[in-house]
């Protein structure tokens, strides 16, 4: 029975699902270390949580009107104040540190080996592969959403799109995003992005995929009518793979 079930391969949750609580599976360092430190600042809410309804209940019970009928006058505590201050900065300092460091990471551009332009429009998406463009031609498509009515079974409603972005995995990519109207915001949970574009202005994401999959995302900002209507779809590949669909596409 082992052996049978070491074969069955492992499914990710890379879509929104019903009814979900918690986080798509993560498929980037990048948001495998914003999942650690959700559950490293759990802990210490559930912590403080517990404190706080611990004090909450005995000043409830030790300090009740048929207990004390005349109330004390404590108009200042040295003690309790320092405590209250000194212990609050140390839990913020625990929580500060990680967060920075994961911060500090998010921001960091390696030397990319794919640089990707996604353009947010009213209301789908423009891709340009910036690698593959010249004066004689140039890897450019434009992503819609694929409504009801034609999705092939299995498909997922209001997700699936008709060009898929499609990248390799295991390998360094930049994502450059803007806007040619109105905000938008290009967001992938299981990627761990969540990027604005901006009229005018050009934003960039570092993107490594540890796996092959394909990976859901919707537009985050609202944009208008049909906010809700401009899907992301990226389909991560193998390297040969990858090789082969740009062969076809240039």
């Amino acid at each position: 029975m082992l052996h049978l079930l070491l074969l069955v391969p492992i499914v990710h949750c890379d879509a929104a699902e019903s009814w979900q609580f918690g986080f798509q599976d993560a498929a980037t360092p990048m948001m495998q270390g914003i999942i650690d430190l959700h559950h490293d600042i759990f802990v210490f809410l559930v912590i403080i949580l517990i404190f706080v309804l611990w004090v909450l209940v005995r000043a409830l019970w030790h300090f009740r009107y048929k207990r004390n009928p005349i109330p004390g006058r404590i108009v200042h505590g040295t003690t309790i104040e320092m405590i209250w201050t000194i212990f609050p900065s140390i839990t913020l300092m625990f929580i500060a540190i990680p967060s920075f460091a994961l911060l500090y990471s998010m921001d960091e551009v390696l030397d990319p080996a794919i640089t990707i332009k996604a353009i947010g429009h009213q209301w789908y998406w423009t891709y340009e592969y910036s690698d593959y463009s010249s004066d004689e031609q140039s890897l450019t498509f434009d992503s819609y959403m694929i409504p009801g009515d034609d999705l092939e079974l299995g498909r997922l409603r209001l997700l699936e799109v008709d060009n898929r972005v499609v990248v390799p995995a295991e390998t360094h990519l930049r994502m450059i995003i803007t806007s040619a109207d109105v905000l938008h915001s290009w967001a992938v949970p299981s990627l761990g992005v969540k990027c604005d574009a901006v009229p005018g202005r050009l934003n960039q994401t570092s993107i490594f995929i540890k796996r092959e999959g394909v990976y859901y995302g919707q537009c985050s900002e609202i944009c208008g009518t049909n906010h809700a209507f401009m899907p992301i779809v990226v389909e991560t590949v193998s390297l040969d793979a990858y090789v082969s669909w740009v062969s076809s596409h240039t």
